[in-house]
């Protein structure tokens, strides 16, 4: 696989409350990733990026909502996440992104 394509595929990490719970619990981090990409990819990505050995990946995509935008109808982009479970003893730092 491309480095380039690697790089780019993981777009941001999400951070809310429930994936620090599972980052804490079961060591377990979530990421938007790009819609067309599959687990191998993502998991050679994370593997790339963070330097540590990647479990499991599994993946989901988020409907986009339909928003009002003044007068007009829209609707939002989907988004595709990726639950990716490392190895115990590893951890992922966000503040060196």
């Amino acid at each position: 696989m491309n480095q380039e394509f690697l790089l780019q595929l993981i777009t941001a990490p999400v951070v809310t409350e429930k994936t620090s719970n599972a980052a804490d619990n079961s060591n377990q981090y979530v990421f938007k990733v790009l819609s067309s990409a599959n687990k191998t990819e993502i998991k050679a990505a994370v593997e790339k990026l963070f330097d540590v050995n990647v479990e499991s990946v599994k993946t989901l995509i988020v409907k986009g909502k339909t928003k009002r935008f003044g007068r007009l109808m829209g609707k939002r982009s989907d988004v595709k996440k990726a639950y990716v479970r490392i190895k115990s003893g590893q951890e992922i730092e966000f503040a060196t992104l």
